[in-house]
């Protein structure tokens, strides 16, 4: 598993100070042996010395009373006493100095009691009021030089013994001597070496992100700029242009992309070419239409009127029948050419935005569809549009006519009414008509779809087709509410900033 760079600098510093926390703890250890050792060797000297001062004292106290026998002088037992004290004061001190070593301090209870003997013998010989003859006097002096010499072989023991701990003391003390600077440079030497290792790792992680990163930059500014191309294609492409091309040869996802794209746009060109020339075929059909289809049907009409008017009286009452119900199929023939016409020219006529005041264009569209009989009710202010007007006028001129046309009275209300929105308005024409069952409120939408018999001349189930078109060409959307009986209202959207105008 390959660590990242701040786990291995957190590694590092860790094993560094690791290192350095045992090197410290490694020259504790051994400083403080160091010290212990060297209090014990100072300790053991103190030991030789004070047995070396307590033996001399005790001789020293010994040649001041034969002094004194020899020679009778008082000087000699002036510091008799105070030898005899400091004597003490050294057993207790040395008793202090060997506690913790029991052969000492067996030997030492024995030499106190032989000093203690030793100045048992000295008061005798000291004593004024002593009764003993020279051989006595000889007796005693000759058993002090025993005990002396008892006492000095007791002083030879404890100083081999010390001078045997001494050698010991010693050699440790040379020991940890040796060791505590060993361990010290060695510690901090290692210490050394890998703080200076994780300093070269680290050194090369960051030499080696910085390289990435500036590859990683480098990468970034180039795909930005690739991307870039692609999204200035697919905006020419939105605007219509659909021979751009990517001069892109990377072996890449992005190059691939770029190939697929050239591909796309090389494709739509080809279909939008032929798209074109298939509106113009379209449009050719709708002159040939318009003109070299509906002379023959206006000719038609004028002989069927020739006929009612030339034959008047000798037309049958069956015949003024059949001659009426085939100039309603002329009509009804001659509104599914115009009504096609018109769906077929929504969306390829180029749309003319100018201010539109809707009130005063509902109120034109009234003129013209509504009869007198029908009331235009206008519930609520209606707004100022920068729009295309015939579009918008045609979708008030077809809800109109439907409205009058699909009336069970003969004669009604039409109320229009519009609330705002966000980006849109939404305008509302309802009737007081017979209303359209729930299942045909989709329906109704679709060409040449009418609720009514086809034989009625007034119903081309055009209409609501074209309204419906006029919408989706300009991303509205319009719905229908109504029951049986209870009216209808069409609700449709209108943007407040139309295709159009956005396009520009």
């Amino acid at each position: 598993m390959r660590l990242n760079l701040n786990t291995k600098i957190l590694l590092g510093f860790a094993v560094a100070a690791g290192v350095l926390l045992l090197t410290a703890i490694a020259s504790f250890l051994s400083i403080r042996e160091l010290a212990v050792q060297t209090r014990q060797v100072e300790h053991t000297y103190r030991v030789i010395q004070e047995t070396e001062q307590l033996t001399s004292r005790v001789r020293e106290a010994e040649s001041r009373v034969r002094g004194y026998l020899l020679t009778a002088d008082t000087s000699y037992l002036q510091s008799y006493d105070v030898s005899q004290q400091e004597i003490g004061r050294g057993f207790e001190r040395l008793a202090s100095l060997t506690g913790d070593n029991a052969g000492q301090t067996v030997r030492l209870d024995s030499m106190r009691q032989l000093v203690d003997q030793k100045f048992r013998n000295m008061r005798l010989l000291l004593d004024p009021n002593r009764s003993v003859t020279s051989s006595s006097t000889q007796t005693i002096l000759d058993t002090g030089r025993q005990t002396m010499r008892a006492i000095t072989s007791l002083f030879e023991r404890m100083k081999a013994d010390e001078l045997k701990l001494l050698a010991e003391r010693n050699r440790l003390q040379n020991v940890f001597e040796t060791i505590t600077p060993i361990t010290i440079i060695t510690s901090a030497t290692l210490a050394i070496l890998i703080t200076l290792w994780l300093f070269q790792k680290i050194s090369r992680e960051i030499a080696a992100n910085e390289k990435l990163q500036q590859e990683l930059e480098s990468i970034h500014h180039a795909t930005t700029q690739r991307i870039q191309i692609i999204e200035n294609l697919a905006n020419q492409v939105v605007q219509g242009d659909y021979k751009v091309k990517i001069k892109d040869k990377e072996k890449d996802s992005l190059g691939n992309l770029a190939t697929s794209l050239n591909r796309m746009t090389q494709t739509l060109d080809d279909t939008f070419g032929a798209l074109q020339n298939r509106n113009r075929e379209l449009d050719q059909f709708a002159y040939v239409t318009s003109h070299d289809l509906k002379a023959p049907l206006r000719g038609v009409m004028t002989v069927v009127k020739w006929i009612e008017d030339e034959l008047t009286n000798e037309l049958s009452e069956q015949m003024r029948q059949y001659l009426g119900m085939m100039k309603g199929r002329l009509t009804r023939l001659e509104d599914l050419i115009n009504g096609l016409l018109a769906y077929a020219r929504i969306g390829r006529t180029e749309q003319k935005l100018e201010q539109v005041q809707v009130q005063q264009l509902v109120e034109e569209v009234r003129d013209m569809v509504v009869p007198p009989d029908f009331h235009l009710h206008i519930a609520t202010a209606l707004p100022l549009l920068v729009t295309d007007r015939l579009s918008l006028q045609q979708i008030f001129t077809n809800l109109f006519s439907n409205a009058v046309k699909y009336h069970h009275r003969g004669q009604g209300t039409i109320t229009v009414s519009c609330t705002e929105a966000k980006k849109e308005y939404e305008f509302t024409v309802a009737d007081d008509g017979p209303g359209i069952a729930p299942e045909y409120h989709e329906k109704i939408f679709l060409i040449f779809q009418t609720l009514r018999d086809r034989n009625t001349a007034e119903s081309t189930g055009i209409g609501l087709s074209i309204v419906k078109k006029i919408l989706d060409e300009q991303k509205s959307s319009i719905r229908v509410s109504s029951e049986p009986g209870h009216g209808t209202a069409f609700i449709f959207t209108w943007p407040k900033v139309s295709v159009t105008e956005k396009a520009i």
